[in-house]
């Protein structure tokens, strides 16, 4: 055993399932460990490294900001953030930014802002959060409370009251259970520790026009869906809809830690100064890395390509799916796709491992597929052809 793993097992507490393996490096869409083996990555630091590793712009841009400015309070301005935010504006159609440093702190923000808004500015009666069954929105106590799986919330009791969950897609359920009384409905687009599964058009489309109907703060949670995940730079505009929050991480920085929401001016008039702050919020070089993916957003080049690449994955996946009756479902959006399995597919990822091919799980029996939004085709073909090896020899 590596001294490393060795010593990892002895000072971090273990709440993680740590694989047998340190990673060292990174180049284009492959990983090195620190014996140098070579590891075609499908999971991209969970969503998170969107433009793989060793990227040229995002490099240059990191190392010329780190010699100018490496931290600022928000008491002041720096220049990465306001252009970050400007350009999250100008893609999202939504109206204001805040900045924080992770996927659960941009969902507490959300739901900050909200219920502040409707407290304030519409009934402070209204105070009950509405989310899916199924979803995963963060694993700080009141995100974990609006989390609707059973197995987050075990051990944390009590959790936040006022959380209710419905079934996703379900319009009849959602109609029933949002009432005067709701404040906040929360949805991701695309449930990502759920199993991978987009909501269906007709579904948010109707979220919507509730909420607009009985003044209820509409969320997306697009920290794992969004910034360029789908092929769109948000992932609801594959949905013809606009909700009033969006919260944003992982991809956002493209493996620097960064998270943010954008919110529509009416409702981001819940938050004037002193009702929440973020101290790393807008780090000069969180936002550096920030601005590179926006950038690349912005041109089109990498949705794109994102759109290209991504076809060619659904089609080998439904070709396996094809092949191998283990494979009960494939489903996704863009670079965010899974197979269903009617068994465990632990074993399977464990086996990819030991081929150079890193996959990770979403619940028991699926594998989901988030690799670099720069993946190529004959990478994608790599994977798919260990994919199809592994399933042959089960």
């Amino acid at each position: 055993m590596s001294d490393i793993i060795s010593t990892g097992q002895q000072v971090f507490m273990e709440n993680y399932k740590q694989l047998p393996l340190v990673l060292e490096k990174g180049e284009g869409n492959y990983v090195y460990d620190i014996d140098g083996n070579k590891y075609l990555d499908f999971v991209a630091g969970i969503a998170t490294n969107a433009l793989g590793y060793s990227y040229e712009p995002l490099k240059t841009a990191i190392k010329e900001q780190v010699d100018q400015l490496t931290h600022c309070s928000n008491l002041y301005y720096n220049k990465p953030s306001v252009e970050a935010a400007a350009l999250l504006v100008k893609l999202s159609g939504l109206d204001k930014v805040f900045f924080c440093n992770s996927g659960a702190e941009a969902n507490e923000a959300a739901l900050k802002l909200a219920k502040r808004y409707t407290n304030v500015f519409v009934d402070e009666k209204k105070t009950k959060i509405v989310s899916m069954k199924n979803s995963f929105h963060g694993r700080t106590i009141a995100t974990v409370s609006a989390t609707g799986q059973t197995k987050y919330h075990e051990g944390f009791s009590p959790l936040f009251d006022g959380v209710s969950y419905t079934e996703f897609n379900n319009i009849d359920a959602l109609e029933t259970m949002i009432d005067e009384e709701t404040a906040i409905l929360m949805i991701e687009p695309v449930q990502g520790e759920g199993g991978i599964r987009p909501a269906e058009k007709e579904f948010l489309q109707k979220a919507r026009e509730i909420c607009d109907q009985k003044q209820v703060v509409l969320i997306f949670d697009e920290v794992q869906c969004g910034i360029g995940r789908t092929g769109k730079s948000f992932a609801y505009e594959n949905f013809g809809i606009k909700p009033d929050i969006v919260s944003l991480a992982k991809g956002l920085g493209a493996g620097f830690a960064v998270g943010a929401i954008i919110a529509s001016e009416k409702v981001s008039q819940g938050f004037v100064p002193g009702t929440h702050a973020s101290t790393f919020g807008g780090n000069p070089i969180a936002t550096t890395a920030a601005k590179v993916i926006l950038e690349a957003l912005d041109t089109g080049d990498l949705l794109a390509h994102v759109n290209h690449v991504s076809e060619h994955l659904k089609a080998g996946l439904e070709q396996l799916s094809s092949k191998y009756e283990s494979i009960i479902d494939v489903r996704g959006l863009g670079l965010m796709m899974a197979i269903e399995m009617s068994e465990p597919v632990a074993p399977i990822v464990m086996a990819a491992m030991d081929k150079g091919l890193l996959l990770i799980n979403s619940g028991t029996h699926v594998i989901r597929f988030v690799p670099p939004l720069t993946i190529e085709i004959e990478e994608i073909d790599a994977m798919l052809s260990i994919l199809d090896s592994l399933l042959a020899n089960k």
